[in-house]
């Protein structure tokens, strides 16, 4: 095979999966609590050192194999702080704390746990604390939900206490991770572990900021650059499979030639 032609290939790939993260990012810049992803590409050996083989082509192992995608990692950057002035929002005061809410897989119908940034909270039609997004129950203490009085409003204090009629009547579970590259964005502006197993850990003092929202963790001007620098490298690649094509179509059909 044309190893200029595999080497434009792979690069092609790889910033089409960067385009696609990128785009990501960019359609959620106004996203309460959105963590961007960065998207990482890493070096691939050339063939007989990735390989172990022994037949070693010294020239071409001088090259690189091209690039890979991956791994895909998120940053976790506190994003700007937003008054609001409503009782129900809250925003989560240091970077690697969250949210715990209640979620059930489509696949199993089994609960379990998922954490959030989005301090995007309602009262549901059953009297359960909810985010208002999606839905999802907020969990509280030894992962319950939080049942509120339906005739009255609730206020959330700094430690997470909710009041009604000035009487506690639930807190939220603020929660850390014990490695934050555990997570993985699973879509609906919340994060999952990335293997079956509980990685939560207590965080001793945590607070939230009432009557706040935190913002997108997107720069849109970055994002947009990262999105334009990915599709020009996508194009660039694109035009040396063209090259490499039309050199092999010479060689065969012109240099091959037998007069």
């Amino acid at each position: 095979m044309n190893y200029g032609l595999w080497l434009s290939a792979s690069a092609m790939q790889a910033n089409t999966w960067r385009q696609d993260i990128y785009a990501n990012n960019l359609a959620n810049v106004s996203t309460v609590g959105f963590k961007r992803d960065l998207a990482n590409l890493r070096q691939r050996d050339p063939e007989t050192i990735a390989s172990g083989k022994s037949d070693a082509r010294h020239l071409l192992d001088k090259l690189s194999g091209g690039v890979l995608a991956g791994p895909q990692t998120i940053s976790f950057a506190r994003g700007a702080m937003l008054p609001t002035g409503v009782a129900s929002d809250v925003a989560l005061e240091q970077e690697d704390t969250f949210l715990v809410v209640q979620h059930r897989d489509p696949r199993t119908n089994k609960l379990g746990v998922r954490l959030t940034r989005d301090g995007r909270l309602s009262r549901n039609a059953e009297g359960e604390l909810v985010l208002a997004a999606t839905g999802h129950r907020v969990l509280g203490q030894g992962d319950q939900p939080i049942i509120l009085a339906a005739d009255a409003p609730f206020t959330i204090r700094t430690d997470g206490v909710i009041l009604q009629n000035g009487e506690e009547v639930g807190q939220l579970q603020i929660t850390g991770v014990d490695d934050l590259k555990r997570l993985v964005n699973e879509g609906g502006n919340l994060f999952a572990f990335d293997r079956p197993g509980d990685y939560r850990r207590p965080v001793p003092g945590a607070t939230v900021r009432p009557e706040h929202l935190e913002a997108s963790g997107v720069d849109p001007v970055k994002a947009l650059m990262d999105l334009v620098a990915a599709t020009k490298a996508i194009t660039a690649n694109g035009n040396l499979i063209r090259y490499h094509d039309t050199l092999m179509d010479r060689a065969v059909n012109v240099l091959g030639r037998v007069a």
